[in-house]
């Protein structure tokens, strides 16, 4: 098939959403498929034709709704089997929604009054409207990384269920094979003087709706004193390295910043936290599972639907007995090894390669 996947950046490593496309190209490739990538801002790799668009990149709003119209304009008539979205634009075949909805992430992050007085920024007035016209028109077809996302799609949109495909991430299961990265745990553990003690990561950007705080009191909550919480990922540290002095955890608390090595925090790591208050997916928890640790995290992650047997699924992210329950329950090192073990399974049934098989089942139905 000649595909066209658009999202503002292909780059590798660069995290997040644009790691997910790399990846999608790169086994579309191997898959056979001539793959263009159409971007704002890209690398070249071999096999894979790269349309750059000049895009102004000082304003978000503008920035976005410049890339809209541009990549509409590329596009136009260039006779593409499937045009996949990763961004918000508005002439593609496949869109795919890996935000979720950003109503729903807004009111679950901020509450009914937050969400009412961020709807007059530029930014989200623009999302917001982006996101109205996509889900409106019938000739598109939603692609949905969890049940969670469909459902709140289907229900807040009134999208018919047969535009709406459940097509869960993939993961990179070499890169955080458990025996491949033992070692390299081992040593970040001594590193960062932690042998003993019982470590739980808690990794992503945007604190706030990852539930950090939630995260903190629960740690503050649980039994044990040997219980330690490390923080990956970029945000305002300070704040939050006082609300941790508060509640007395400075010694058990550490804040590590973004990193290039997580593989090998996963493999130095007792399990994962994760209480977020709104996450379509939360790829951390596949990748901790495919790392062999358990996962604690909230039904308002939708990775939490594949997690009911590689860790414990609290009901509501702001529950902290639950989350401090959750922690002293998984301070018995053979049950985590159960869980790890359990989620282990789960992570090599959905490979990349996995993922893209069923991908280009849904592209097939398209282009039919």
């Amino acid at each position: 098939m000649r595909i066209a996947l658009v999202v503002e950046r292909f780059e590798e490593c660069a995290g997040g959403g644009e790691q997910i496309v790399w990846n999608v190209a790169r086994e579309l490739r191997r898959a056979g498929d001539e793959v263009h990538v159409v971007a704002r801002r890209g690398v070249a790799t071999p096999g894979v034709t790269l349309h750059r668009l000049r895009v102004p990149a000082f304003w978000q709003p503008l920035r976005v709704s410049s890339f809209a119209m541009l990549a509409g304009r590329e596009l136009r008539g260039a006779g593409f089997d499937v045009v996949h979205s990763y961004s918000r634009t508005l002439h593609q075949d496949l869109f795919h929604a890996g935000g979720g909805s950003h109503a729903d992430s807004m009111l679950k992050t901020y509450g009914e009054a937050g969400t009412r007085a961020r709807r007059l920024s530029p930014r989200h007035a623009l999302l917001l409207a982006l996101e109205r016209r996509i889900f409106a028109d019938p000739s598109q077809t939603i692609e949905c990384v969890s049940e969670m996302v469909r459902s709140q799609i289907a229900e807040r949109f009134a999208v018919p269920r047969e535009r709406l495909t459940l097509l869960h991430y993939g993961v990179d299961v070499e890169r955080f094979e458990p025996e491949r990265n033992a070692a390299a745990g081992r040593r970040l553990r001594d590193e960062l003087r932690a042998a003993d003690a019982t470590v739980w990561l808690f990794a992503g950007s945007g604190w706030r709706r990852k539930g950090l705080d939630t995260a903190l009191a629960a740690l503050a909550g649980a039994e044990s004193r040997n219980t330690h919480l490390w923080v990956a990922g970029g945000d305002t540290v300070k704040p939050w390295q006082e609300r941790a002095t508060r509640l007395g955890l400075a010694e058990r608390v550490r804040f590590l910043g973004s990193r290039s090595d997580m593989e090998s925090l996963y493999a130095a790591a007792d399990g994962l936290l994760l209480p977020t208050r709104y996450d379509a997916f939360g790829l951390v928890c596949l990748e901790a599972a495919a790392s062999g640790i358990p996962v604690v995290t909230c039904e308002s992650a939708g990775a939490s639907e594949l997690m009911h047997k590689a860790g414990v699924v609290v009901k509501r992210a702001d529950d902290i007995a639950a989350f401090s329950g959750a922690l002293d329950r998984l301070s018995d090192a053979g049950l985590r090894e159960t869980l790890g073990a359990e989620g282990l399974r789960v992570a090599r049934e959905k490979s990349w390669v996995h993922h893209v098989e069923g991908l280009r089942a849904i592209y097939r139905r398209i282009s039919r």
